[in-house]
C-alpha cells in the first residue's frame, strides 16, 4: 500500500498553460519511521459519490469510499474481500459492486438482514407487484406498547409485515424480493422525516426507548399520524436502486457473497489462505450499545436484542480489547492469502485520549503480519461520528485511522 501511495505522490500532471509536465502537489504527506504514517484526504464525498445502494443507516459505520479505496487498489475482480465486523455491510456491498466475491461476518443477525437484502437488487416492478400481494391488517396490535412511535393503523400494517416475513422465513420460502422488502422495512421503522413509519424521532441509526420517545413527543407537541408503509417501502426502494449502473447490477449478480454470524475469532468455515483483502472496523471499546440502538429492529425481525448484546464483545479497557483483537488477528492471518492485505480501521475514542492504532500494530505483528503503514484520512467533520462518541479533531475535521498490514 505504501508503495502505491508513493507513486501517487510522484505522478506528474500537465500544466494547463504551457502543456509541459510538472510535478504534482502531493495530496498527502508521508511521515517515515518505525511505522510510517501517511496523512491526507484520500477519499471524500466530492472525490467519489457512493452509490445509492449504501443509503441504509447503521450506527458507527464508515463511508463506502473507505473500502472502495482499498478494494480498487489492492484487489482484482474475482478476489475475495472479507469483513469480520460487517455491520450494515458497507465493505461487502462495495466489493460486490466492484465485481469481487465477499464474506460478511457479524455476530448480530441484523447485519445480514440489512446486507443480504440489498444484494438481491430486484426489479422495481417485482417490488411493486409483491407489495400489492401482501395483505395488511390495519387492526392488528403489537405485543408491546409502541403507540408513542406509530399511529394505530400504521402499527397494524407494521405488525402485518412482521408476521409475513417471520412466516416466510420459518417456512424457508423467503425469496430475494422478500429479503429486499424486509431490509427496507427494517430500515424505515423510525427516523426523523415522513419517509419513515414513525413520528419524528432520532436518526434511523439509533432507536430511542419508548420512555424517551414519550418525552420527545411532549417536547415537540407531536403525535403519530398515519404513514402508508407500502408507499414508503416502494419510494425507498426506488431511491436505493435508482443510482445503480448496469455494470454494478451485473457485478452483484455475478459475484458470490457468503454471510456468517460467527465470533470473528472462530470462523472455521473460511478456508486457509483464501482472502485477498480484509477491510473492517471493529467495535470500539464500549462506545456503541448495539442492543439499545437496535431493539426495535430486533423486535420487528423476531430477535432477542439482549441475547445479541451478550454475544458482542464490548471491552471497556484497551488491554481487554487488545486481548480479543489479538485472537481476531490470529484468525485473519490464517485465512489471508500470502501477499494479502488487512485494512483495520480504528479511531481516536474518548475525546482523542485513546488511539487504538498504537494497540493494533503490535497485535498484527505478533500474529505474523507486516505493518505496511498507518493511513490517516482527514476530512470535514460529520455529524454521525459525533453522535456515536468519536471526536477525532476538535477543529472541524474528522479522521479515519487505518492500520494497513500485509501477509508476507
Amino acid at each position: 500500500m505504501l508503495e502505491i501511495l508513493k507513486k501517487i505522490t510522484t505522478q506528474p500532471e500537465q500544466s494547463s498553460l504551457f502543456g509541459e509536465a510538472v510535478a504534482a502537489e502531493p495530496p498527502f504527506r508521508i511521515d517515515a519511521g518505525r511505522n510510517t504514517r501517511v496523512v491526507g484526504e484520500f477519499w471524500t464525498a466530492k472525490q467519489r459519490q457512493a452509490t445509492s445502494l449504501h443509503e441504509v443507516a447503521y450506527r458507527a459505520c464508515f463511508k463506502a469510499q473507505l473500502p472502495n479505496f482499498f478494494i480498487s487498489k489492492l484487489t482484482e475482480k474475482g478476489d475475495v474481500v472479507y469483513d469480520p465486523f460487517s455491520g450494515r455491510g458497507t465493505t461487502v456491498i462495495e466489493a460486490a459492486l466492484l465485481g469481487r466475491n465477499a464474506i460478511a461476518n457479524d455476530i448480530s443477525p441484523i447485519s445480514r438482514i440489512l446486507s443480504e437484502g440489498r444484494l438481491a437488487v430486484p426489479n422495481i416492478s417485482d417490488i411493486k407487484e409483491k407489495l400489492e400481494r401482501i395483505d395488511l391488517d390495519k387492526s392488528l396490535v403489537s405485543e408491546i406498547d409502541l403507540s408513542m412511535f406509530y399511529q394505530a393503523e400504521t402499527l397494524g400494517e407494521i405488525v402485518s409485515l412482521k408476521n409475513y416475513f417471520l412466516k416466510r422465513d420459518s417456512e424457508g420460502t423467503l425469496n430475494d424480493v422478500d429479503k429486499w422488502l424486509r431490509m427496507v422495512a427494517t430500515n424505515r421503522l423510525t427516523g426523523h422525516s415522513k419517509g419513515y413509519f414513525s413520528v419524528y424521532t432520532l436518526p434511523p441509526n439509533q432507536a430511542v426507548s419508548p420512555e424517551r420517545q414519550v418525552t420527545i413527543n411532549e417536547k415537540y407537541q407531536q403525535a403519530p399520524t398515519y404513514r402508508d408503509t407500502k408507499e414508503i417501502i416502494y419510494n425507498k426502494s426506488k431511491s436505493l436502486l435508482g443510482g445503480l449502473t448496469t455494470e454494478q447490477i451485473k457485478n452483484i449478480h455475478d459475484t458470490r457473497v457468503v454471510f456468517l454470524t460467527s465470533d470473528a475469532r472462530e470462523t472455521t468455515v473460511i478456508n486457509d489462505e483464501t482472502v485477498s483483502l480484509t477491510v473492517t472496523s471493529p467495535p470500539f471499546l464500549d462506545i456503541v450499545q448495539y442492543a439499545q440502538d437496535n431493539w426495535l429492529r430486533c423486535w420487528f425481525n423476531g430477535l432477542d436484542a439482549k441475547e445479541i448484546q451478550s454475544n458482542i464483545t464490548m471491552a471497556k479497557t484497551v488491554p481487554a480489547w487488545s486481548q480479543v483483537m489479538g485472537d481476531v488477528f490470529k484468525e485473519l492471518y490464517r485465512i489471508t492469502k500470502p501477499k494479502g492485505w488487512v485494512a483495520f480501521e480504528v479511531g481516536e475514542v474518548r475525546s482523542g485520549k485513546v488511539r487504538l492504532e498504537e494497540a493494533v500494530i503490535p497485535l498484527g505483528e505478533m500474529n505474523g503480519f507486516y505493518c505496511d503503514c498507518v493511513m490517516i484520512n482527514e476530512q470535514t467533520f460529520t455529524k454521525t461520528a459525533n453522535i456515536w462518541g468519536v471526536s477525532n479533531n476538535t477543529k472541524g475535521t474528522n479522521s479515519n485511522r487505518i492500520v494497513v498490514f500485509q501477509k508476507r
